[in-house]
């Protein structure tokens, strides 16, 4: 407050905006767009293909399709005969890296496949994708068991699974196609936010993570993929073709045990 008096004298003022790094403070004479934004808050990560040096400040972390359909029983991929226990491989590690992170003042954002209950904005190759024969359980088909609309936004079966619950303070996106990026307004909240950096986890990790991943990498962002906070239920040569092409194309690879460690290290520095 003592920069805004400085400049403007006593005038009352307030912020604009919900991001430190973007906001403005507006008087009622004057607008200031060029406030300060915080210091940075260096972290280093021991990463692959090298160590990287993200500002906390300027980072955020998308969990990407931790929701009921996908990695519990009794959802949709439960339901055609899938095996779901690979994709709920993220739940121990994002347990004890989120609450870090959160201490840490990272946002934290949710994006899962929730679909409008209409599907009207769903094109038929989309559709196909969970219905290929065109008969069975799709997009927006109740689930024998629970009468759970398969990835409708706010029913059970597109809900993060409890034991990853979010907490007041985080983020959500709904996203309707593979990338988390494609016609949602994810871009638009982590440059409001000041994002520069990303770090990526949920699942399929060679689909749903992967995709977003890229489409970040498009934008501009630097991407980290926390590999043990991704699974997926693929063949594990799709993992490794995931990761190499990550390392090689899109970004860097870490882990969780390397960024708890880091971010403890910071915290004590």
């Amino acid at each position: 407050m003592s920069h805004h008096t400085d400049h403007f004298g006593k005038q009352q003022g307030g912020p604009l905006g919900g991001g430190e790094q973007t906001r403005w403070w507006a008087t009622p004479t004057v607008v200031d767009m060029a406030l300060a934004p915080p210091a940075p808050r260096r972290l280093t990560l021991p990463a692959e293909p090298q160590s990287v040096v993200i500002d906390l400040n300027r980072t955020a972390i998308v969990v990407i399709d931790m929701q009921n359909d996908f990695c519990a029983k009794g959802g949709w991929v439960d339901h055609i005969g899938g095996d779901y226990r690979p994709d709920r491989a993220p739940i121990a590690p994002l347990r004890l890296l989120l609450p870090a992170l959160r201490s840490a003042a990272v946002p934290v954002i949710w994006v899962n496949w929730g679909n409008r209950a209409d599907l009207a904005n769903m094109p038929p190759n989309q559709i196909h994708l969970y219905k290929p024969t065109g008969s069975g359980v799709g997009l927006g088909d109740p689930l024998p068991d629970s009468g759970a609309r398969v990835l409708e936004k706010d029913s059970w079966a597109a809900a993060v699974v409890d034991e990853l619950e979010p907490i007041p303070g985080d983020i959500r996106v709904d996203k309707h196609r593979i990338s988390g990026f494609w016609d949602t307004p994810l871009d638009s909240i982590l440059r409001n936010l000041g994002v520069r950096s990303i770090l990526f986890a949920g699942v399929n990790t060679d689909q749903c993570v992967l995709h977003s991943l890229t489409d970040a990498n498009f934008l501009g962002y630097g991407c980290i993929m926390i590999e043990d906070c991704c699974a997926t239920s693929s063949p594990d040569f799709c993992t490794q073709a995931t990761v190499w092409n990550v390392k090689k194309c899109f970004g860097f690879v870490s882990d969780s045990g390397r960024l708890l460690a880091a971010l403890a290290a910071q915290s004590k520095g």
